[in-house]
């Protein structure tokens, strides 16, 4: 999707706009109100633990690829799909489960998730080859799906105004903490006892969550009755997975193969069904086309998918460099990732108590900036380098990391009304996770063919001959003393080197390139988010009041509100 400019209003009718909104949001009671104290603290503290288990599962599975390759058996293809199954299912139901939930219960729905999760990531646990693996990592993603779009909806609902700023500066800070500690707890739970052991710590901690959150939280939807939009349902479904499913297998089958654009075709065709089908159905849609006309949601979801692709990406191959090209242990991997672990918990939490004070545009903007800054510092590692060369890189990295989720968590819930907060959550996520699993998938895929193409320039490449290809895929891979065992004696030693410049020849292309894309969110995000596109909810001084004047929080100007639904309830 691309930015779309908000609808122009002459100064009378935006002031009148105003007025209404500020009526709208002091006049009547809510229909739908916020728990009290007590109540929502446990809320933003069960949405927590949820978002930290799930960040955990994109991270710590990292560390122990290498391990999984090795025990059961997998190639570069199946390796990427212990990651991609989860990040397809979950980008898939991602909007259905916060729509979903704001009209059959946000409790009920969160509650239904978080058992879903648990009991996929004991089958993750127990699954005895690569295939039950991924089987299970997909139904884990259904999970994630459910908690990732529901959790941040229900701590929109508890906060409004300036304390909703504080709750998802908390909440980005334990998101940051679980992005920043994966690798550590991955490697330590690998290298102490086993692969296994990143999916069964989820058990016991999903069960007692289960429990806190039958006893503490409190129900809340939408008070209108509207139905389940099941053909939008089956159409974003079906369009979602079809894209995405031709970026994970566009490497293999060839990017112009039919079946490949086929599927980019089809997809975009029912992506263009499921418009339509939204417009005609108006309030019972289970996307609110009117946020395509919001300069900030436009912003908030391109930006929030270039920076998931970009860096996540660039950790999924730094991992595999500390590992494959290093030989450094999964233990060790996660220790010499503390210096980008430990900037981005701390600029998340710094992050957290600015987003009420700094203009959003400018904590986004500035983020992606790091992000591409860092990225582009990956190219002081050469084939002599020792791991430190890493570290600038981690660093700048990190901060931008950290300070992304606050901002972002918050603009996602802050441009729809509380009543709609799932299914915004839902959009928003929907382009984050989106953005993992291409971004995996397509800078994957780059990496593998730079790697091959590398290796195969090579000199001992030229004199491998036709089975030159065949090895440098096994370079990309990390097969590198599967390879050295397949060389005659005389040649191990010229492998593990050719290999190596081959790696880092590769992932210096594709961190370069991903660096580039990082600048361009940036820059969308320097121009299109803007405070006075959020809704009245989550702006102002004090929960459900509008700043005076009908500024911004930010002071940004005043506020726009030609994108509200209408007849939307007082919030």
């Amino acid at each position: 999707m691309s930015p779309v400019q908000t609808a122009s209003s002459d100064e009378a009718a935006l002031s009148e706009a105003n007025n209404s909104d500020h009526a709208d949001a002091t006049a009547g009671p809510d229909p739908d109100p916020p728990p009290p104290g007590r109540d929502r603290a446990w809320t933003l503290a069960i949405a927590s633990i949820a978002v930290f288990m799930l960040m955990l599962d994109l991270t710590v599975v990292n560390v122990a690829l290498p391990q999984l390759r090795t025990e059961l058996s997998a190639d570069f293809s199946e390796l990427q799909w212990v990651m991609d199954a989860y990040a397809l299912t979950l980008a898939v139901f991602l909007l259905t489960s916060g729509s979903l939930a704001d009209r059959l219960g946000r409790k009920r729905i969160f509650q239904w998730g978080f058992a879903v999760f648990t009991l996929a990531s004991l089958g993750c646990g127990l699954a005895q080859d690569v295939l039950a693996l991924n089987i299970a990592r997909g139904v884990q993603g259904a999970g994630a799906a459910v908690l990732f779009a529901v959790g941040p909806a229900m701590i929109g609902h508890a906060y409004r105004g300036r304390d909703r700023g504080m709750a998802f500066g908390v909440f980005g800070g334990v998101t940051g903490l679980a992005v920043a500690f994966g690798p550590l707890i991955g490697g330590a739970l690998t290298s102490a006892f086993s692969w296994r052991w990143i999916f069964l710590v989820n058990v016991p901690i999903g069960v007692a969550a289960l429990l806190l959150g039958a006893w503490r939280l409190r129900e809340s939807r939408d008070p209108r009755p509207y139905g389940i939009d099941w053909p939008g349902f089956a159409t974003f479904s079906a369009a979602l997975t079809l894209i995405i499913l031709a970026f994970l297998r566009g490497e293999s089958d060839g990017w112009t193969s039919p079946r490949i654009i086929g599927m980019f075709v089809l997809g975009v065709v029912l992506l263009e069904v499921f418009s339509l089908l939204e417009r005609r159905r108006g309030d019972a849609a289970m996307l609110d086309m009117s946020l395509l006309r919001i300069s900030t949601f436009n912003g908030t979801s391109i930006a929030a998918f270039i920076a998931n692709a970009t860096v996540l990406s660039a950790i999924f191959l730094q991992g595999s460099y500390m590992q494959n090209v290093l030989g450094h242990s999964p233990w060790s991997t996660g220790v010499r990732f503390l210096p980008l672990t430990l900037t981005l918990f701390l600029a998340a939490a710094v992050t957290g108590f600015l987003t009420t004070s700094v203009p959003p545009r400018l904590l986004v903007g500035l983020s992606l900036t790091f992000i591409s800054a860092g990225l582009f510092l990956v190219t002081r590692v050469d084939a002599g380098s020792d791991w430190t060369a890493l570290l600038p890189s981690m660093v700048v990295s990190g901060i931008g990391m950290g300070m992304f989720n606050p901002p972002r968590a918050s603009l996602s819930i802050g441009v729809a009304e509380p009543a709609k907060a799932g299914m915004a959550s839902g959009i928003g996520e929907t382009f984050q996770q989106v953005g993992v699993a291409v971004g995996i998938a397509a800078f994957g895929a780059l990496f593998q063919s730079r790697v091959t193409a590398s290796f195969t320039d090579s000199p001992l490449g030229h004199r491998l001959g036709s089975h030159a290809e065949e090895a440098g895929h096994a370079a990309a891979s990390g097969a590198t003393a599967e390879l050295a065992h397949a060389l005659p004696p005389g040649q191990a030693g010229q492998a593990a080197a050719a290999v190596r410049a081959a790696f880092v020849d590769g992932l210096d292309d594709v961190l370069l390139a991903s660096g580039t894309l990082a600048a361009i969110g940036a820059v969308i995000g320097f121009l299109c988010i803007r405070s006075r596109d959020l809704h009245v909810s989550a702006r102002g001084e004090r929960t459900g009041e509008e700043a005076p004047n009908g500024e911004g929080a930010t002071g940004e100007g005043p506020a726009d509100t030609s994108h509200r639904a209408p007849n939307a309830p007082a919030s």
